[in-house]
């Protein structure tokens, strides 16, 4: 059976980071695809070309209406990429690998083909096929992170990687730019995303289990095309639970190892991971740096038009940069991984001579990874806010490997210190509540184009301020791994 099921895992790697770069994250490249859009007239009523009497030959101040439908869409957009991840998860958790994964299709194909037959009297359309799109991506993703279960000792870099690969898919939009300035239309390129459906439809249930992929993966585990019937799998899949329990018992106060029925119990455990005090300071961190992210694409175009003193060449060339960038995120993200599972494996073995539980390893490993992502953002914070055009190459540099080191040590960060069977639940609040803060970037935009006239800096400098703050997590998680360290004589 191993035999058989090597070969399985190493054709479900490869396709799963297929399936996240070409197709998971696609959102966040919207700059380039509205550029299309605009070529195509969406929303070009909302222009007044009487409005423009400065000699404005581009005719970009009249079109400021167009430009805030399609800022409306994104901000929706976006919003529903985080908040409904928690649904998605339930369903992940709830009814499993294959019926979600169905559910992840049936959107993304549904929006891909939306968008291909839309026109410029049919845009409005587009609110309701950009969140389908986004949902059905998300879904993908979260079936996937599950595939480093498959690779023990990996696993962190693997959940990393796919993360990576999520903040990469963003430049399809651009490849689609470019096609289409070559010839290729809008619909055809959708078109052809929409029957690449039917290869997600074999991955699901050729590459993939039914059920859940368990951590740790018990010995002879089968799934796909090496499952039979899947009994097995899921025999195995079911009795693993049990295990993780005993693992999770060093995450639990007295009141949670209490004994009781278990759905009341699992409740318990879900809630009382929820309530704590690790969970709330990570959702701080997720909130503030996403809320940065967001913010900075939302507003790259001013920045930069600005800085650029409303060249437009310049604007689009360092447009261009930004995008490029963006791809690399998947090269970025697995640095992070490998770092804490290097320093997992150092910290098993010195936990191996003072007798330190497996808990304290796991959140260990973590704090670098933690400290590393909040320095980085900080960096990529003060140089967004220096006025200086050139700089901004260091800003979008800084600004990939910030984001892909946000996304996936955020979901190694949960997968690491809290029980498996909860991820998805976990990952999705997370999530959603994350979303909600992110909202914030709509009046932050309005008070930018408002009272402050376009100029960043004040804005800057405040949520610099609060990026300081994303420290404090590292530092109460190593705080807490210290006040757990066994003395010698214990040990």
């Amino acid at each position: 059976m191993p035999g058989q099921g090597s070969p399985l895992r190493v054709a479900t790697l490869p396709t799963g980071l297929l399936e996240c770069l070409g197709f998971a994250g696609v959102l966040f490249g919207w700059a380039s695809l509205v550029f299309v859009f605009k070529i195509e007239h969406y929303f070009e009523e909302l222009c007044e070309p009487h409005a423009g009497l400065m000699g404005n030959a581009t005719g970009q101040d009249d079109c400021k209406a167009q430009d805030e439908r399609f800022s409306l869409i994104f901000t929706l957009a976006s919003f529903m990429n985080n908040f409904m991840t928690f649904p998605t998860g339930y369903i992940f958790d709830r009814f499993k690998t294959t019926v979600a994964r169905l559910i992840a299709i049936f959107f993304y194909t549904s929006a891909t083909l939306m968008i291909a037959f839309i026109s410029a009297d049919s845009a409005v359309l587009l609110f309701l096929a950009m969140p389908m799109l986004t949902v059905g991506g998300n879904l993908f993703l979260i079936t996937n992170l599950q595939v480093g279960n498959l690779f023990g000792k990996h696993r962190s870099t693997i959940i990393t990687l796919y993360n990576g690969a999520f903040d990469s898919s963003s430049a399809v939009f651009l490849i689609i730019k470019l096609l289409y300035e070559q010839g290729i239309s809008l619909r055809a390129s959708f078109i052809f995303l929409s029957v690449c459906s039917a290869w997600h439809v074999g991955r699901t249930f050729l590459l993939m289990p039914w059920g859940h992929i368990p951590y740790p993966l018990p010995p002879n585990y089968s799934y796909g095309l090496c499952s039979g019937n899947g009994t097995r799998g899921e025999k195995k899949e079911t009795a693993e639970p049990e295990k993780l329990d005993l693992l999770s018992e060093e995450f639990q106060s007295p009141e949670e190892e209490a004994p009781g029925p278990g759905q009341q119990q699992e409740a318990l455990s879900f809630w009382s991971h929820v309530l704590s005090q690790r969970f709330a300071w990570h959702l701080v961190w997720l909130s503030v740096i996403q809320l940065w992210h967001y913010l900075f694409i939302g507003t790259l175009n001013s920045l930069l038009t600005n800085l650029a003193v409303g060249d437009r060449a310049l604007v689009s060339s360092y447009t261009n940069a930004f995008a490029v960038t963006q791809f690399f995120g998947v090269l970025c993200a697995p640095w992070n991984g490998l770092l804490m599972d290097r320093l997992k494996q150092k910290f098993q073995k010195e936990a191996q001579k003072t007798g330190s539980p497996a808990s304290e390893v796991a959140l260990l490993s973590a704090v670098p990874s933690l400290a590393l992502t909040s320095l980085l953002c900080l960096g990529f914070a003060l140089c967004a806010s220096v006025r200086v055009l050139p700089l901004q190459y260091v800003t979008f540099i800084l600004q990939v490997i910030s984001r892909s080191f946000l996304y996936g040590g955020n979901a190694a960060f949960l997968t690491l210190v809290f029980p498996s069977e909860h991820f998805g639940k976990l990952l999705g609040l997370l999530m959603a509540l994350s979303a909600i803060v992110s909202l914030l970037q709509f009046p932050i935009f309005t008070l930018i184009k408002g009272p402050l006239w376009g100029d960043l800096f004040y804005v800057n400098v405040t949520l610099v301020l609060f990026t300081l703050l994303t420290f404090v997590h590292p530092f109460l998680v190593y705080r807490e791994c210290w006040r757990k360290e066994p003395s010698p004589a214990t040990a």
